[in-house]
């Protein structure tokens, strides 16, 4: 009854009689997460549970007598935001333990000792060359690399012989392109750069040949524009290349991770058809999608046509993080944190990231270069204030807009506005659980667009929008509200073919 029986391609969740997520889940708070569940009462009662960890939020009110008292909502929420925080529950970096301590894909392995593997290492008569696609996130929960852990993992047969770094490099700090193939200090091993050149980013066929797999260990963002999963795809993409065309069995191996912004918002316009790239792995994608990295290469693998017409169907594995439900947000599983890509650098980056990574390729700025890289954004030809009042007169309940300055670094990248200090707006986000990240960045757009439409490059920002609709209705000053609307249909259909991607649940 608690789990979620809406059907697959619905935007809110509901159990049989239960409410799990939808504009009526205040009781929930700010903290439990989506996967708790509970109901509401007419005079102001609400009953909200956790079974992750075994809590229960009762409120007895009458708030319908005497008639005009405030309504009794917004308490709600906050008496279970208390509840959660007095109890040490799901705040960041909280030590109370919550349904088991999470594993992710490579701690799961350590745990079982590689028992997952061996499967795969009797189909490759149990001798395993593997290549392994990491960075600086390619850590267990203890701060050792997966890069030492593979290289003298105790399982006969297993061979670490190459890694893979995507953009950014093997540490996770370039901010450039053009990074050079390398070799590993601690261990000895070549590194393949992806990022050397556009040419680079598809693995070739000669640094897979003498490979039976190649594992990944990520932390992906979330996002559509966010290129290691555009990477995955392209592994996925040779894996299908290597059995068509060379009779050779290359098996792909997620060893996965959770989600940054929790697993259950999936929002944001479909990209178009005929723009697949580095920032759009295939069309009708949506900006957010709402999946750990393992389940994207599973969405791939089912929704992608190869040459051949049909599905790319790549031998994959994912090694599922242990103990982990979508609801919770990364800051909430208690592992250690390491910047994904060197701009984004907290939580709240990250979770305005759904919004500013749509504006990135503008001409604005997104904070690139300044201590609060997508947490602001800005123009030498904004003006903060009356660009904060509007947008804070638009009423998006879940963040406000403050009136700053940013201070551009002059250095070798080259940001927008390097050098400069240009009025900017900052972000603040008040209620993250219920942000809909790319309906922010379409409102961020708009507002742009309608205050500067002579100095905005509006063209520029569908670079990573993708979605040619979308940016006409700005064009033709329609609400955004009615905008996001639009995207509704293709959204649905996503949710439906993303349902069978699915790994993790909403319950223990």
């Amino acid at each position: 009854m608690a789990q979620p029986e809406q059907p697959a391609g619905a935007k809110y969740l509901r159990g049989y009689g239960w409410d799990i997520d939808s504009p009526y889940s205040r009781p929930r708070g700010d903290l439990f997460p989506v996967g708790s569940f509970g109901h509401t009462g007419f005079t102001g009662t609400s009953l909200w549970m956790d079974p992750r960890s075994n809590t229960y939020v009762i409120l007895l009110a009458n708030a319908i007598h005497p008639k005009g008292r405030p309504p009794v909502t917004p308490l709600r929420g906050k008496i279970a935001t208390a509840t959660a925080q007095a109890l040490d529950l799901y705040t960041p970096g909280s030590k109370t333990a919550t349904g088991g301590e999470i594993l992710p894909g490579i701690d799961s392995l350590e745990a079982q000792s590689f028992a997952q593997l061996k499967p795969l290492l009797a189909h490759h008569n149990n001798h395993l060359n593997i290549g392994l696609l990491t960075n600086n996130t390619g850590l267990d929960r203890n701060g050792k690399r997966t890069v030492d852990i593979l290289a003298h993992a105790s399982l006969s047969g297993l061979k670490l012989t190459t890694l893979f770094s995507p953009e950014h490099g093997i540490l996770g700090a370039e901010d450039r392109e053009g990074i050079e193939s390398s070799k590993d200090k601690a261990s000895g091993l070549p590194v393949i750069s992806l990022y050397a050149s556009v040419a680079a980013r598809r693995p070739k066929h000669e640094d897979l040949a003498n490979l039976d797999a190649v594992f990944v260990d990520l932390q992906d963002a979330g996002f559509r524009y966010y290129t290691y999963e555009a990477q995955v795809g392209y592994f996925l993409d040779a894996a299908a290349q290597e059995e068509q065309q060379y009779h050779h069995r290359l098996d792909i191996v997620i060893l996965d991770r959770p989600a940054m912004p929790a697993g259950t918002t999936v929002g944001g316009p479909l990209s178009d058809a005929g723009h697949d790239g580095y920032t759009n792995y295939m069309a009708a994608l949506p900006s957010q999608n709402g999946m750990t990295l393992g389940e994207v290469a599973r969405y791939f693998n089912q929704n992608k046509l190869g040459p051949n017409g049909n599905p790319l169907d790549a031998p994959l594995t994912v090694v599922r993080t242990q103990n982990y439900i979508r609801g919770l947000w990364f800051d909430q599983t208690g592992l250690p944190w390491q910047n994904p890509s060197p701009n984004l650098r907290t939580m709240a980056s990250v979770t305005i990231y759904a919004a500013l990574g749509l504006v990135e390729t503008s001409n604005a700025s997104i904070g690139r270069g300044t201590d609060f890289p997508f947490e602001q954004f800005g123009a030498a030809w904004i003006k903060a204030d009356e660009l904060a009042t509007y947008l804070n007169s638009r009423k998006i309940t879940q963040v406000r807009f403050e009136a700053t300055t940013l201070k551009v670094a002059e250095d070798e990248h080259k940001y927008p506005f390097h050098g400069q200090s240009i009025p900017g707006v900052r972000i603040v986000v008040t209620d993250r659980t219920r942000l809909d990240g790319p309906a922010l960045g379409l409102e961020i757009l708009a507002a742009l667009h309608h205050l500067y439409p002579q100095q905005f490059d509006l063209d520029r920002a569908n670079r990573l929008v993708v979605n040619q609709a979308t940016i006409d209705a700005i064009k033709a000053d329609k609400d955004p509200h009615d905008i996001v609307a639009s995207w509704d249909a293709g959204l649905t259909e996503f949710r439906e073919k993303r349902a069978k991607a699915l790994i993790y649940g909403y319950l223990p």
